[in-house]
């Protein structure tokens, strides 16, 4: 199981983009490249995704175990040929003052080789100390080649070429050049998803030659095959035999953030899942519940108001007791209103709710819930405190002042700094992103408390019998 992780002295050093490029390049050669991205993300995924042709499962030591963790990247490796792992940040940043939840750390983890993206713009002999300290900083972490990015120009690469062959020893894979073209647009949340950027494709497939005229491919895998092997896995566990919950799940250029491996945890716990598209389908379904990820409903406001058929139906379901979770961009979508940039547009109306934008983040990062009791689903026995994340630049405005929440928030923001989880009917709504891993099985409890609920679409509020 041939694998490296690609990393970086810091963030913003185009790991990224040389990661899509290496994920589209070696599967043009015939790889079968499996990607993965550690830590919480949806966007990079999507693009890598894209790029690999297979979905981008991401790596989060902060969430999932160790054990978890090397488990997820042999399954994931079954029928590829090649494992690229892009971090996060810096080789050696992360929570932890011990690293323990650093890229290195989990380079180590899963016995994977390093490949250090430098951004070398106005550097020449100081790089040779960054490479030496990185390599002296932690000796059990291999870094087995550079590829220098951003360069200047033929003899800014020569230079530096010299400096690292005579102080460090490292081999270069690649030297990339300052190139517009390798450029993919960024906005307040990162980089522009791929399921919403224009001709991601083409963009890919440009990014894709520009480094495989630069990178040097053969030496990539020679330094992926240097892995030792995975250890086995247990297969992955199927669906109940029992009818399946049919679940209404918004896939469209607004709502795009879902981990792979939680819809593949909704399904075997018994989910059908039917998309739908809160742009222009105009009519709802027929489901049994409702899940509506994370997105930028804020930038798609218009055409989601635009939607009044569509919005009338959702409100009037969850006002009937249709079984619903929402994430961010779903909760959002769910309220009475989005305004932005001095403007306002109509949303679903489904919560008691107004939902403003701001300039800057109102909630980041890691967030710790501690459930409060009054959430709609099975208790999860012992596993009270829940390990999320958030990303939301919009804050909530004048909300009912009888609302319940399902979460008190003992680290991060959600709602008001102190909640999150707001519960109305049968409707969950948070700006905490689950992750359905050992410790909290989301997934699994949601599909119960809507097959108990057997909803039917009948205009009498319903209530939910939770299984046992």
């Amino acid at each position: 199981m041939n694998r490296l992780v690609v990393s970086a002295a810091h963030k913003s050093s185009g790991k990224t983009t040389v990661c899509i490029g290496l994920c589209a390049a070696l599967r043009a050669r015939g790889e079968a490249v499996q990607p993965f991205k550690k830590g919480p993300d949806y966007i990079d995924p999507l693009w890598l995704g894209l790029a690999a042709g297979r979905p981008c499962f991401n790596l989060d030591p902060y969430l999932s175990s160790a054990e978890e963790i090397r488990a997820e990247v042999a399954r994931r490796m079954s029928g590829a040929s090649l494992g690229i792992v892009e971090g996060n940040k810096g080789l050696y940043d992360g929570l932890a003052l011990d690293g323990s939840n650093s890229n290195a750390a989990l380079a180590a983890l899963i016995g994977a080789p390093v490949v250090l993206v430098i951004d070398a713009r106005g550097m020449t002999r100081g790089i040779a100390p960054l490479i030496l300290g990185y390599q002296a900083f932690d000796q059990s972490i291999r870094i087995a080649g550079v590829i220098l990015n951003q360069l200047g120009g033929p003899r800014h690469e020569a230079k530096l070429r010299a400096v690292i062959r005579h102080y460090t020893g490292v081999p270069v894979l690649g030297a990339v050049q300052h190139d517009e073209r390798l450029t993919i647009v960024e906005r307040h949340l990162g980089l522009v998803p791929s399921n919403e950027a224009e001709a991601a494709h083409q963009h890919i497939d440009e990014i894709a030659a520009l480094i495989a005229a630069q990178v040097d491919l053969d030496e990539v895998l020679a330094v992926a095959r240097q892995a030792p092997p995975l250890p086995a896995c247990a297969p992955a566990s199927h669906a109940p035999s029992s009818a399946p919950v049919r679940v209404g799940i918004a896939r469209d250029a607004a709502f795009g953030f879902y981990y792979p491996g939680d819809l593949e945890a909704l399904r075997a716990a018994g989910a059908e899942l039917v998309a739908f598209d809160a742009l222009h389908d105009e009519r709802l379904p027929h489901v049994d519940g409702l899940f509506i990820g994370g997105g930028f409903p804020e930038t798609h406001m218009d055409a989601l108001s635009a939607n009044s058929g569509l919005r009338t139906e959702l409100r009037a379901a969850i006002d009937a007791g249709l079984p619903a979770y929402a994430e961010c961009g779903g909760l959002m979508y769910l309220a009475r209103g989005i305004e932005w940039n001095g403007r306002r547009a109509e949303m679903v109306g489904a919560l008691p709710a107004d939902i403003v934008m701001h300039a800057r983040p109102v909630g980041r990062g890691y967030v710790h819930l501690r459930e409060t009791g009054r959430g709609l689903w099975p208790p999860p026995g012992e596993a009270a405190l829940i390990r999320a994340h958030e990303f939301h630049y919009s804050s909530v405005e004048n909300l009912a002042p009888d609302v319940q929440f399902a979460y008190d928030v003992e680290r991060g923001h959600g709602i008001d700094g102190r909640h999150d989880g707001i519960v109305h009917k049968n409707l969950l709504a948070s700006y905490a992103h689950l992750r359905d891993v050992a410790e909290h099985r989301w997934a699994r409890r949601f599909v119960e408390f809507a097959r108990g609920c057997q909803w039917n679409a009948s205009p009498a509020p319903q209530t939910c019998v939770q299984s046992e």
